[in-house]
């Protein structure tokens, strides 16, 4: 690995795949996914944030009259 300033020289194997340096992964907090984007004669990857949709399971609301349990009454109940 050869590094120039913000510049990185990789290898890609016969599938097409590179190694992002753990530093980079760290900086940029690459996890999983990233988007690739191409044009203008680059490819650029960006990262992409994982939202937590947990955190806003509580903040829907709706006036349901069936059941919680019952969770056929409750979809049939929103679909009205």
């Amino acid at each position: 690995m050869v590094i120039y300033m913000a510049m990185v020289i990789k290898d890609v194997d016969e599938q097409g795949r590179i190694i992002i340096p753990k530093q980079l992964r760290k900086k940029y907090k690459i996890k999983k996914k990233v988007i690739i984007r191409s044009g203008e004669g680059k490819i650029e990857l960006i990262p992409l944030e994982e939202k937590e949709l947990v955190k806003f399971f509580d903040l829907a609301t709706a006036d349901i009259k069936a059941d919680l349990s019952d969770w056929h009454k409750i979809r049939k109940e929103l679909r009205k």
